[in-house]
Parts: C-alpha cells; sequence; structure tokens
C-alpha cells in the first residue's frame, strides 16, 4: 500500500470538495481555509462524536457556547496580554519566519529518531537513556540539547535558543544557511475596536483560545445547572492566532476550531484527576481503530504560567509525530485572577467539607481541525488491485463518514433512476445519502470510494424484478445481493456513531 504523504492530501481533500483554500479567487487568504461539502460533513460528525462522547455519556459534564468577543479585562486576567507570545526568528537571506523553540524541538526529535534507527540494530531500544547515550552518538546529542532547551525555555533565555540553533547547525530549510537574527518575542493575538471610533479603550480581541468562556460563566453553570464538584463545561468554538509560521496546511491556522472541557475539582486531587483524563482521552483516540504505535504521550518541557503538569497526546501526522491534543493541570490559576480582576467571588462551597475554596481544573482540548486532518492521513489510503489498477479509498470510520450511502442506478432508462430515488428518499432519514447516475458504475464506485463513503447501492433491472439491489462495501469491494427492506438495517449498523461511543467508554 502505496504511503501518503502531506501533499497527496493537500490536493485529495480540494479535488473531492473537503476544503479550499480561503478566497481562492483573490490568490488565497494565508493560512486560512474553507470546508467544502464533504469536509463540512465530516467536521460535524466529528463534532458529534467528541460532544456525544464528553456531554451525552457524562452526567456531571454540561455545554456552552461562549461568545468569541469577551471584556478585554478577561485576557488581561488570564495572562495573554502580557505573555501569549512565541519566540521568533528570521533567517536574514530567505527572510522566512520560524518559530525559535519549533526548531529546536524538531532537531531534537530528528537527533533521537537518527540514534534509534542505530540502536534497533544492536538491539538496544529497550535500554536505558544512559545505556542508549554511550551506544548513540546521535542519541546522545538529542539528549544535550533537549537538556540544554529545558534550561533555556524555564528561563525564558532566547539568547541562548539562538545560540543552541547555530551550534546544532539548525539551518533554513530555504537558503540552508545559518544566518539568523536575534530571537524576540511575537504577541499572537488579533485585536480590533468596538464602537465606531479606534481608540486604545475600545480595543478588544479575537479570542486566543475558547477557555476564558467558560471560567468566567463558572458560577453562572454551577447554580443553573445545578452541578456539583467534580463537574466539567465543554465547548467547541472558534479561536484566532496570529501564528508567525502557519504552514502545514490544516495543522496550524490562524482561524480555527477547539474541541476542549475545563473539568473543576478539589484541591490537591488534581493528579488524580489529569491521570484519569488522559486515560479516557487516549481511549477515545483508540476507539476509532487507530493503531497504538500512532500515539503517543509527550510531556511539556515547559509548562505554561497556568500549569502545574501538561502531557500532549501526539500522532503521527505524514509529517511526523505532532501534538494533537493537550491535556493540562491549570491549578486554580485562571478562577483566581478572574476573581482578582472582576472582584467578584468564584468560589465553590463544598458541602462535605463544609467550606468554599476556588475549584483546581483539568483541561482537555483537542484541536477539530488537527483531527479533521488526522482523519483524512489515517484514512487516505492508495491500494493496488487484483487488475494491475490502483484505486484511492478513505478509509475513515463509518459514522464519520460524509455521505453514509450512495444510490447508483445502474443506467439512465428503463425506470431505474425512478427506483433509486425512490429507496433514496428512504434512506435520508438514517443518514446522508448520495444520488449519481453519471458515468460508468465502476467510475461511480470509485468517486465513493475516494470520498470515504461505507456503502454503495446498485438498482438494475433485477431490482424492479424481486425489489433486491446490489450492496458493495467499501472497504473490501465485496458485493451481495440484498432485499430493499435489508439496507436500512445494514447500513444503520454500520454507521450508528453508538459503535464508537461504546469502544471510547469501554
Amino acid at each position: 500500500m502505496a504511503e501518503i504523504d502531506l501533499q497527496k492530501i493537500v490536493s485529495h481533500c480540494k479535488e473531492y470538495g473537503f476544503i479550499f483554500p480561503s478566497s481562492e479567487i483573490y490568490d488565497n487568504l494565508g493560512a486560512v481555509y474553507d470546508y467544502g461539502p464533504f469536509g463540512a460533513e465530516l467536521k460535524n460528525h466529528i463534532k458529534e462524536y467528541w460532544w456525544k462522547s464528553m456531554v451525552q455519556m457524562h452526567e456531571n459534564i454540561v455545554g456552552i457556547d461562549a461568545a468569541i468577543f469577551m471584556h478585554p479585562t478577561t485576557w488581561k486576567a488570564s495572562g495573554h496580554v502580557d505573555s501569549f507570545s512565541d519566540p521568533l526568528i528570521d533567517n536574514k537571506d530567505s527572510k522566512k519566519r520560524y518559530r525559535a523553540d519549533v526548531l529546536l524541538e524538531e532537531k531534537i526529535d530528528k537527533l533521537k529518531e537518527k540514534g534509534e534507527k542505530e540502536l534497533a540494530k544492536k538491539n538496544l531500544l529497550g535500554a536505558g537513556e544512559d545505556e542508549k547515550a554511550k551506544a548513540s552518538r546521535d542519541y546522545a546529542k538529542g539528549l544535550t540539547l533537549e537538556a540544554e532547551y529545558k534550561k533555556a525555555a524555564e528561563a525564558a533565555d532566547f539568547k541562548r535558543y539562538k545560540e543552541l540553533i547555530e551550534e546544532y547547525d539548525i539551518v533554513c530549510e530555504v537558503s540552508g544557511t545559518k544566518n539568523w537574527t536575534d530571537v524576540r518575542q511575537f504577541n499572537l493575538m488579533f485585536n480590533t475596536q468596538l464602537g465606531s471610533v479606534a481608540d486604545e479603550s475600545n480595543t478588544i480581541y479575537l479570542r486566543p483560545e475558547t477557555a476564558q468562556g467558560i471560567f468566567v460563566n463558572f458560577l453562572n453553570v454551577q447554580k443553573s445547572a445545578r452541578m456539583k464538584i467534580p463537574f466539567g463545561i465543554a465547548q467547541i468554538g472558534k479561536a484566532f492566532r496570529n501564528e508567525i509560521v502557519a504552514r502545514q496546511f490544516i495543522f496550524r491556522m490562524r482561524e480555527f476550531e477547539q474541541m476542549e472541557m475545563q473539568f473543576f475539582v478539589r484541591p490537591g486531587t488534581q493528579k488524580e484527576w489529569f491521570d484519569k483524563w488522559k486515560e479516557t482521552r487516549l481511549k477515545w483516540h483508540l476507539a476509532l481503530g487507530t493503531a497504538q504505535e500512532k500515539l503517543r504521550f509527550h510531556v511539556h518541557e515547559k509548562l505554561a504560567h497556568y500549569a502545574d503538569a501538561a502531557e500532549d497526546i501526539q500522532f503521527r501526522f505524514p509529517i511526523g509525530f505532532k501534538e494533537l491534543e493537550g491535556i493540562h493541570s491549570r491549578t486554580d490559576f485562571d478562577l483566581s485572577e478572574h476573581q482578582k480582576y472582576s472582584g467578584k467571588k468564584l468560589q465553590y462551597f463544598d458541602a462535605e467539607l463544609n467550606q468554599n475554596y476556588v475549584p483546581y481544573v483539568i483541561e482537555t482540548s483537542i484541536g477539530l481541525d488537527r483531527m479533521f486532518l488526522r482523519v483524512m492521513s489515517e484514512g487516505l489510503q492508495e491500494e493496488a488491485l487484483e487488475n494491475g489498477e490502483t484505486r484511492t479509498v478513505l478509509r475513515i470510520p463509518a459514522p464519520l463518514a460524509p455521505i453514509k450511502v450512495a444510490i447508483l442506478p445502474l443506467v439512465k432508462k428503463d425506470g431505474l433512476p425512478e427506483k433509486a430515488r425512490e429507496i433514496a428518499d428512504k434512506l435520508r432519514f438514517i443518514g446522508r445519502t448520495f444520488y449519481e447516475e453519471k458515468d460508468s458504475i465502476g467510475k461511480r464506485y470509485r468517486r465513493m470510494d475516494a470520498i470515504g463513503t461505507p456503502y454503495c447501492i446498485t438498482v438494475d433491472h433485477q431490482t424492479l424484478e424481486d425489489n433486491t439491489v446490489t450492496i458493495r462495501e467499501r472497504d473490501t469491494m465485496e458485493q451481495s445481493r440484498i432485499h430493499i427492506n435489508e439496507i436500512e438495517q445494514i447500513v444503520g449498523a454500520k454507521i450508528d456513531m453508538n459503535n464508537l461511543l461504546r469502544k471510547a467508554l469501554a
């Protein structure tokens, strides 16, 4: 089976109506994308899977949908106004911008991966770090750089960032040179004005994260929904970041969607809940049929100002292992800061302890667009057929598929289109159907394979005689003859979202 690279995914997404560059007729807007007919369907099904697993299946989690615009003091309290920035470095020859921390992290990964290939030959992959370092020069360099980078990150020593980039021969991918500028801070927030006059006092921000909408509504939700600790508030919403480096298709965008949940717990219990949510979220990903080796946890070397623990669930994208979901122990930072800046008590009265306290928070946050890319990159395959041809197939879980079933009349005459339309109308109640009568049946099958349709139903002359149709399965291409009355049961069982939910919560 042929390996699918990122460029093939990009081309496939555009050709088959999943994702288009934003404002393409005006030569695009950088790192902003529109979801097409099938992309919008897939995206909504991913949302549904997340929402049902987080809200519907947990009686102590509720959902909200907070506004994008918030009072500007919100972002002062959260720390974003003063410290929401990334370390920026430019290559003087190419004029290309990079995140200095990403350059170093990628170099660490490359050195370790190179070292691991050498260690695999010596059967030392299971050895301790010290033994690995002795056996592989590259692995040792990776560990050394990792330790130096960690020190620099903790001290916010940007001068040291540049020194490490130069010491480890990190070059610009365009110019191939090490002619770097100094590293400086780059603020990631977009701001605008509220009202008719552009004035500093009227400045508001497009939210860089969705979490603060949950925190400022903590009391509203707790009282109105009668929630008791521990409880969670979930949300799916847009966020905006003025990224230094917005590349690699929809992996990093300037406008994106987050699916996140803030879970409020008693102080002192955050470690227990942090581990629990790590396990729960990993199960959610594995329920999609992902191989264990494609997922891994990555411990943050540099913690955010609000966190006492943080790990990422990383997925092996075509561009390597990258962050898919973050799990953070946010302590009581956010509620305490909003309490201070607003003058309102954001506390919980614990009847069991007979005391008030500011809850601690465990956050799970996953980028919806990254999740979309993960589904596409894992599902898109090119496979050789026995007849020497190649087919492109999108093997995604059936409950997430944009189109659930395609209804295809064999020919455009003899009453077959009318019969096919009749079947399609009945099946609309179980999921999105697709009717197509153009081109040969083989070409139509290939199109449906390419957009991930689990089943195709072919209506032929025999259908008019005995009400049977040919049903074709996407993954195996197996065909069988069934009665019209069986279609809904067979397709419905395959596309049922509950199949995923049961696996995720087993």
